[in-house]
């Protein structure tokens, strides 16, 4: 986690990348969730709707079909049926003439699922379809139906199968296995209205097991009815877990004839149950089916919005990548550009690509780059200028020094008398100061510096003949190198006044050289009085220090020494030089280190 948040806090891109999927993916995710939300709960419902109006036809189908066969009730108006009932005695044409009545009506009203139309009075005489005139054994007023009839003769009964026993009919007649609803009404007299009869109308209830079967609800769900009290009425074929649920489920107030749905939670999958009442019978439609197939299309659209949304998320972060992949490739080249530019490399240049503000912003950094080139280039050769400037100031320096001692020997000979000897000093300061001002140039090949120190030590040797000997031992393959003018020669000096002069007896100054690896080695060493070891340390630290820093100690300490480590320096860089060495009352060993370069 602190990984991934040290990566969106360490770059442009990635927190613009976090940026576009928080601004992007949040909105859509919203949406997804209010369609989704939306979506299901309409399509659910929808689903839900169209299960209860599936349910509510089928009440009305099953009404609609009592109330074409409760035409057939119509025969109690019927001056033939009436006279049959209250007559104790008919004749053979009076039976027939009832009979064709009941084929008259059937023939009407096509009446295809009427199994049998029955007469029958308050005394047992009756007559039906499928018997004719018959005589019943039993009081037609001990049966329940008839009483209920008898007490309320306007009244319509609907008997169910589960509530008629063969016991109960009238006529003795049975039909087997067969499902029988039987329909009874009471016939009364035209002007009395007492009830002197009841007519009765025998169905298939098989036309039941059509109307569900052709009515589904979801894919495996099934409808059943139930009679006033409860009871079954048809139920199809299920599984054993259907069949507990259907004899388990009560529905809330059966008397309000109200159609409605809820969800039964069960130990298995929960199911939607809907439920209706048929206004002609009673009765109650009851649909049941697993919630997950009325609303599988609401789980389909719900499928649908999340791959949609999914989708959609990978989109926008695959467009939001290449995007800042797209805005922030021209910074990052441009932070590559300005990495090496800020490690020193002035070439390194931006290709704009476009007229947007990073293609601006890469211009200005090119022309910057250019600009800081040429400030460089002449901040260098201002700097080229002010070393060539302090060499002059150096060399400057210098020689008023050496003049100075030089003369101070040459007055000193004359005061001698010694007239060849001022002459041949004077000739060899003639060349000494030819070869120091070397027309103008700061460079010499070795071998002129080597003369140039010869010339001053041939001056001296004249001056400290008792104390002064010198030897020049450098091979001829090393003085073709190119070397600074007078860097010799301030070392010659200081080993003379500073090592030999101060030493009894005679004194050997060793001018050497050698290569070594890149560098060329020039030594100016002598046996003089040496330095003492807190005395070398010290100078050794002096003659680091600029110019500028020069104090009266450095001063007495050899001036030259500091002038020529610092002219080499400046020309040749840091690890050039001299290196002091000194060991006290045995000499002293200064070596000069110069680039092994011809072409200086």
């Amino acid at each position: 986690m602190m990984r991934i948040k040290r990566w969106i806090t360490s770059s442009l891109r990635a927190k613009l990348l976090a940026l576009f999927i928080v601004l992007s993916t949040i909105p859509l995710i919203t949406v997804g969730l209010i369609s989704y939300q939306k979506s299901y709960h309409s399509i659910s419902s929808h689903s839900k709707a169209s299960s209860m109006l599936q349910a509510d036809m089928l009440g009305m189908n099953i009404d609609n079909l009592f109330k074409d066969t409760e035409r057939l009730l119509e025969l109690s108006n019927n001056p033939q049926v009436i006279h049959f009932l209250i007559t104790q005695s008919e004749t053979y044409q009076e039976a027939k003439d009832i009979l064709r009545t009941f084929s008259l009506y059937r023939d009407t009203y096509k009446y295809e699922d009427v199994l049998n139309i029955s007469l029958i009075n308050l005394y047992g005489k009756g007559i039906s379809e499928r018997r004719g005139i018959f005589q019943s054994n039993m009081n037609p007023l001990r049966n329940p139906h008839f009483q209920t009839l008898a007490q309320n003769p306007e009244s319509i009964l609907r008997i169910p199968p589960s509530s008629f026993s063969t016991y109960d009919r009238v006529d003795g007649f049975t039909y087997g296995n067969q499902g029988i609803i039987s329909i009874m009404t009471a016939v009364k007299q035209q002007i009395t209205h007492e009830v002197i009869g009841f007519v009765i109308v025998d169905l298939k209830d098989s036309f039941i097991k059509e109307f569900c079967d052709k009515v589904t609800i979801g894919r495996t769900g099934f409808f059943y009815l139930l009679d006033q009290q409860g009871n079954p009425i048809y139920v199809p074929p299920v599984g054993n877990s259907d069949s507990a649920l259907v004899h388990s489920i009560r529905i809330p107030d059966p008397n309000l004839r109200q159609s409605d749905s809820f969800v039964l939670q069960t130990a298995g999958p929960p199911r939607f149950i809907v439920h209706t009442a048929s206004l002609a019978t009673g009765w109650t439609i009851i649909g049941m089916a697993p919630l997950q197939e009325i609303v599988a299309e609401a789980n389909r659209i719900r499928q649908l919005i999340i791959v949609s949304v999914v989708l959609s998320i990978i989109f926008a972060i695959t467009l939001n990548y290449l995007l800042t992949m797209r805005l922030t490739r021209p910074i990052q080249q441009l932070q590559h550009k300005m990495r090496l530019t800020a490690s020193g490399y002035l070439e390194a240049k931006v290709k704009p690509d476009g007229n947007d503000e990073i293609a601006d912003l890469g211009q200005s950094y090119n022309i910057m780059v250019e600009q800081i080139k040429v400030l460089l280039e002449r901040s260098i050769l201002e700097q080229q200028q002010l070393q060539k400037a302090e060499l002059r100031t150096l060399q400057a320096q210098i020689n008023p020094h050496f003049l100075y001692n030089t003369l101070d020997s040459i007055i000193w000979m004359a005061e001698a008398g010694k007239s060849d000897g001022v002459i041949r000093l004077v000739k060899a300061l003639s060349d000494f100061f030819r070869l120091s001002l070397n027309k103008g140039r700061d460079w010499v090949q070795i071998r002129t510096e080597l003369a140039h120190a010869q010339s001053y030590l041939i001056i001296q040797q004249m001056r400290y003949r008792d104390i002064l000997e010198y030897r020049i031992e450098v091979a001829e393959e090393l003085q073709d190198y190119p070397v600074l003018n007078m860097t010799l020669q301030p070392l010659v000096e200081n080993a003379l006044y500073h090592g030999i002069k101060n030493k009894r007896g005679k004194g050997m100054i060793t001018v050497s050289g050698y290569p070594e690896d890149h560098f060329v080695v020039l030594i100016v060493s002598d046996n003089g009085i040496g330095i003492p070891g807190e005395r070398l340390a010290l100078l050794r630290e002096q003659i680091q220090l600029p110019i500028q820093s020069e104090d009266a100690d450095t001063a007495r300490s050899g001036f030259g020494l500091q002038n020529v480590h610092q002219r080499l320096q400046l020309y040749f860089g840091k690890e050039y030089g001299i290196r002091l060495d000194s060991t006290e009352g045995m000499g002293t060993q200064i070596s000069v280190y110069i680039p092994k370069n011809r072409g200086l």
